[in-house]
């Protein structure tokens, strides 16, 4: 199963439920394109919801990393929530869990770009 890319807004904030795999190609793609698309449409409060991703490779932390730099570029804040086991250990093996906020709680996290 590729990555699918759910979005709403609750509030002021944007949140884009990932689902499936984050892998190079169609996955990580999909996610730069998406972002992108929020960024021209001035939609820089980004929450990613990773709950329903069953796997990420190397190319998807890139992605992940890529669009953190976009956003944080244009003034913008990109944060990350409810991460599994497997997303969280990698983030940390490579050191990028204290790159990112992650969050555990959306109503918290939606709290926190106030």
């Amino acid at each position: 199963m590729s990555v699918k890319l759910s979005t709403r807004q609750v509030g002021n904030v944007s949140v884009i439920d990932v689902a499936g795999r984050i892998t190079l190609g169609e996955g990580s793609s999909a996610l730069r394109e998406t972002l992108r698309e929020m960024v021209a449409k001035n939609q820089i409060k980004i929450l990613l919801n990773l709950a329903d991703v069953t796997y990420i490779d190397s190319s998807g932390i890139g992605e992940l990393v890529s669009g953190y730099t976009t956003v944080t570029n244009t003034g913008g804040s990109l944060k990350l929530l409810n991460l599994n086991k497997r997303v969280k250990d990698l983030l940390q093996i490579t050191k990028l869990y204290t790159v990112f906020e992650v969050h555990e709680d959306e109503a918290a996290a939606i709290r926190s770009y106030a």
